[in-house]
């Protein structure tokens, strides 16, 4: 197997990068055949708004090509992020979403061949050496089981429930190993 080397994007990079991280998504999240093309367009959708959050940031994989990518920037300031969240928030997250101390995972996706290598641990290192929010949260769909195994394997617990079908997770208040 290929030695897999990891770098930080630019926004720029990314934005150049955004078809052969679409690439990825579809090849990370294979669907059935009929939902392929609309899976990429949406996600290429959501990439466009998410790179242009504050503090974006990305973290890329390569073994002769792209095997893995993260990336996240920092919750907007006014909650709008919660919005859709079931059930009651850990006390004093919204002070903390207000202050800019919460910073979310956007996506994580990690090529079949790479999986249980640790490309997705390293790639999260890396990710949050530069960022230092008290409060780090992802959303996965509810039925994304590799998902779920592998926030559990970091740790993460279960936040509660976002509308329509999401759940939130969040990192433990720990520092990163």
């Amino acid at each position: 197997m290929a030695e897999v080397f990891l770098r930080r994007l630019s926004r720029w990079q990314a934005e150049q990068q955004r078809e052969a991280v679409a690439d990825l998504y579809v090849e990370a999240y294979r669907r059935p055949a009929d939902a392929g093309d609309r899976d990429r367009r949406g996600f290429l959708e959501r990439f466009e708004h998410d790179v242009q959050q504050p503090d974006f940031d990305m973290v890329v994989a390569a073994a002769g090509g792209l095997v893995g990518c993260l990336y996240g920037y920092r919750a907007a300031r006014g909650g709008e992020w919660w919005e859709g969240f079931r059930g009651i928030l850990p006390a004093g997250i919204q002070e903390q979403t207000a202050s800019g101390r919460v910073f979310l995972l956007g996506e994580l996706m990690v090529a079949p061949a790479q999986r249980r290598t640790g490309v997705a641990t390293r790639l999260r290192t890396l990710l949050m050496t530069r960022h230092t929010a008290d409060v780090v949260v992802t959303v996965i769909r509810r039925g994304d089981d590799l998902g779920r195994e592998v926030l559990r394997s970091w740790d993460w617990t279960k936040l509660g429930e976002f509308d329509p079908g999401r759940e939130g997770w969040l990192r433990p208040p720990s520092p990163l190993p």
